[in-house]
């Protein structure tokens, strides 16, 4: 994060009332750094806008100072700011989602990554970014997965490729971790997670990956990703293409049952 952060971000009115409420208690940089098992340069570099906190950090000064839970509050939009403006709307909409239709042929979806798998995918994809800009990306993305844990998550089906199991991302003990998760996570009821076998050759997936976003009482929207941007597309015309593309995506994929045997089983591999 730049030095140049607008007076009025949502950093900035969190750096604004993380001070006033350390300098209420007392405490000085380092002693709050104690408190929260954080480094004292940490809590100086949230303070001074040059870092986006977690949401993990934010908490524990919410626990150590007594704010009633303020900077929780504050930190998704803190966490919005680290996201590239053309995928901001997006995130906006997932937070309202009902549903969420996921196919993916490169990389797990970033709703069920881990820190560790997400910072190499950063790292790896962005070698031009600084180590505290990946920092700041990767808090950000995993904030998103916030929506899973609140008390009506929305319904998540996912399709992968068997690719994104076998790509090396990071150390070896990182796809372990990561292929665990997904094996918890899809044995939520409100998670399914199927896979798209090497076996079945060509299929419209290829394309490239997408997101169908669900609502209450407002039509679907689909999300396109690409290397430089991402699309947001509403006319129903599109949403019903992609959304036949999905349901053909998930009827030659493995079943939940076989897909979980098939992700455990290369698990395996990485160990």
């Amino acid at each position: 994060m730049s030095n140049d952060v607008s007076d009025h971000s949502a950093l900035s009115v969190f750096a604004d009332e993380m001070r006033r409420a350390r300098a209420s208690r007392g405490l000085s940089q380092d002693q709050l750094a104690d408190k929260i098992a954080y480094s004292s340069s940490m809590v100086a570099m949230v303070e001074s806008r040059r870092r986006i906190p977690s949401l993990d950090f934010a908490r524990r000064c919410d626990e150590a100072m007594h704010t009633g839970g303020s900077l929780g509050r504050l930190h998704p939009l803190v966490a919005g700011e680290a996201y590239p403006s053309w995928f901001r709307p997006f995130v906006e909409l997932e937070k309202t989602a009902t549903s969420l239709r996921t196919w993916e042929s490169v990389v797990v979806p970033g709703l069920l990554q881990t820190e560790d798998y997400a910072r190499a995918i950063l790292r790896g994809s962005r070698p031009r970014d600084s180590d505290a800009r990946i920092d700041e990306m990767v808090t950000a993305r995993i904030a998103r997965q916030e929506i899973l844990r609140r008390d009506n998550p929305p319904d998540l089906w996912v399709v992968i490729d068997e690719g994104v199991l076998r790509r090396p991302v990071g150390e070896p003990g990182v796809m372990t971790a990561q292929l665990d998760q997904l094996i918890a996570a899809a044995r939520d009821p409100r998670i399914m997670i199927q896979v798209m076998p090497t076996a079945a050759g060509a299929h419209p997936g290829l394309m490239g990956p997408f997101v169908i976003a669900g609502f209450p009482s407002a039509p679907d929207v689909v999300y396109l990703d690409n290397t430089l941007s991402g699309q947001v597309a509403e006319r129903p015309e599109d949403v019903r293409y992609v959304t036949v593309l999905y349901d053909i995506l998930r009827a030659e994929a493995l079943p939940r049952k076989a897909s979980i045997e098939l992700i455990a089983e290369v698990a395996r591999t990485w160990t």
